[in-house]
């Protein structure tokens, strides 16, 4: 049973969650990108079973420099293959807290992501791993690992922001 301590602490992690979700449904990527800390790691494994992304192939392994350029990237109004921007909805469920060994919180999720673009929707399924850090400004994420449940298949090009 969980203790008011574990259920603050999940619904504090519930509503940091929800709002990453919202920012990113309303195109904030600035803001979004504010909830990173510098150091931040950002991650889509190619394998569910992946452990290493610097010893095997992963579909996108960006620190906080090149997460910034993959957002400037995407708010760029010359960038053809975002043109339109997708219209998505995320939906963020299952979430559960746990304590990292280095002080931080490990917070698991799932998320079915709909994304709207070209006159085609796409359903995306996937298991989150947040690394939560509390800083002076808040909480912010250290690192978010994002196993997509069909990372192994043909993806037929990215364009939305998990």
């Amino acid at each position: 049973m969980a203790t008011a301590t574990g259920v603050e602490s999940r619904s504090e992690m519930e509503a940091f969650l929800f709002h990453e979700a919202w920012l990113l449904d309303h195109g904030r990527l600035d803001e979004w990108l504010g909830l990173f800390t510098d150091d931040a790691t950002y991650w889509i494994p190619l394998e569910a079973s992946q452990v290493d992304p610097l010893t095997s192939v992963s579909i996108v392994y960006d620190d906080r420099a090149l997460l910034e350029v993959r957002v400037r990237q995407f708010l760029h109004p010359r960038a053809h293959a975002r043109v339109p921007a997708p219209r998505t909805v995320h939906h963020v469920g299952n979430v559960r807290v746990h304590a990292a060994d280095d002080g931080q919180l490990r917070v698991e999720s799932t998320l079915v992501l709909i994304e709207y673009r070209h006159e085609r929707q796409r359903t995306w399924g996937a298991r989150i791993e947040h690394r939560l850090r509390r800083t002076a400004d808040g909480l912010r994420i250290a690192a978010k690992r994002v196993d997509l449940v069909n990372s192994e298949a043909e993806l037929d090009g990215i364009v939305c922001l998990f």
